[in-house]
């Protein structure tokens, strides 16, 4: 199991923000920089965002990427112009100056090279741990880039970004009506019914909620609602959403052979369509330990758990799969032919 599991550990907290131009990632960054006073946050804004920070600020020193931008708070802004690995490795000797990192992304709608990097470089996992995926969405316009038909009939940015965060920051609450948001928070749970919805208004985040509290882990799958795992067929719920959450639960052992090839294959031929995909397993054969596994694509991390299964506890295998095209049916067939079955 790898140190970036381990809440209590030494490594910086990095929050990756997602979100469309007007969802209030400017007055967000800027609330951050300017107004709080309980965070010292490093802020990264990358290179193909648009600049979030003041302009006067800003053009003070964007010459070099390791210009860093001092705030009366002591908070700090930096702006990404080329590689990460060099910005964070730059960062990494005074990185215990802050409490968080926040990067900004505008205009990329999948992380996860930014995952797959901090995850696999060594230079960053030495240093650092990604904290939570976090989607700030304009509660007035959201709806608008979710409806968006792409002309190749591939999936919209917005789509993709509800579908890969930890958390959605519904922001702008006060510009739409009751129905109309609790409308959009529903539609939002059946894209990603896993995230944790908080309702702002003009970008007043609640830090406490989003930052430090490590919800991208592999153990994230242990607090989740129990409902969550009850079939959209249980339910009678319709879903037209080309984008969605599939839980599964089932008791049983797994046959650990049989799971890697099924994940395997899985991962072949879907790992495009496939954001985000969480575990919790039982396997045939290794005691009382008990497995978690988190994956962005068909980058996987997979470990024990730091707690075991308890005696007389019920071994219920636990799968999370949001992405597009998902067939509940077919997905569990595949997962429950995995289970390992005593010889006659």
């Amino acid at each position: 199991m790898s140190d970036q599991e381990n809440p209590s550990d030494d490594l910086t907290p990095i929050t990756v923000i997602t979100g469309f131009l007007g969802a209030g990632k400017t007055t967000f960054v800027n609330y951050i920089l300017k107004e709080q006073k309980k965070w010292k946050i490093c802020v990264l804004e990358n290179e193909f965002g648009e600049v979030a920070i003041d302009d006067g600020l800003v053009a003070e020193s964007l010459d070099a990427p390791e210009d860093l931008i001092t705030m009366d708070n002591g908070c700090v802004c930096c702006s990404v112009r080329g590689d990460l690995v060099r910005t964070l490795g730059q960062l990494a000797s005074r990185r215990k100056d802050f409490d968080a990192i926040l990067l900004e992304t505008t205009g990329l709608a999948d992380p996860a090279p930014v995952v797959y990097t901090v995850q696999t470089n060594p230079k960053m996992s030495d240093n650092y741990r990604i904290d939570s995926i976090v989607c700030l969405a304009d509660c007035k316009h959201i709806g608008a880039h979710l409806d968006e038909k792409k002309p190749d009939g591939s999936i919209n940015e917005a789509l993709q970004q509800v579908a890969f965060a930890d958390k959605i920051l519904l922001n702008k609450i006060d510009l739409v009506t009751r129905e109309e948001k609790e409308a959009l928070e529903a539609r939002l749970r059946t894209i990603n019914k896993f995230a944790t919805v908080i309702e702002t208004e003009r970008s007043r985040a609640p830090l406490d909620k989003i930052l430090g509290l490590n919800s991208f882990n592999m153990e994230s799958i242990l607090s989740y609602d129990p409902s969550f795992f009850e079939s959209e067929e249980d339910k009678k719920i319709h879903n037209l959403e080309l984008v969605q959450s599939v839980g599964i639960k089932f008791e049983g052992n797994l046959h650990a052979q049989w799971f890697n090839m099924f994940m395997m294959d899985l991962l072949r031929e879907r790992a495009a369509d496939l954001y985000r995909t969480k575990g919790l397993l039982s396997f045939h054969g290794q005691g009382n330990t008990k497995f978690v596994f988190q994956g962005v694509h068909e980058q996987i991390n997979f470990g024990p758990a730091k707690n075991p299964w308890a005696e007389g506890e019920t071994r219920l295998n636990k799968f999370v799969f949001i992405g597009k095209n998902l067939d509940r049916a077919e997905l569990t067939k595949g997962l429950m032919e995995c289970l390992y079955k005593e010889e006659a």
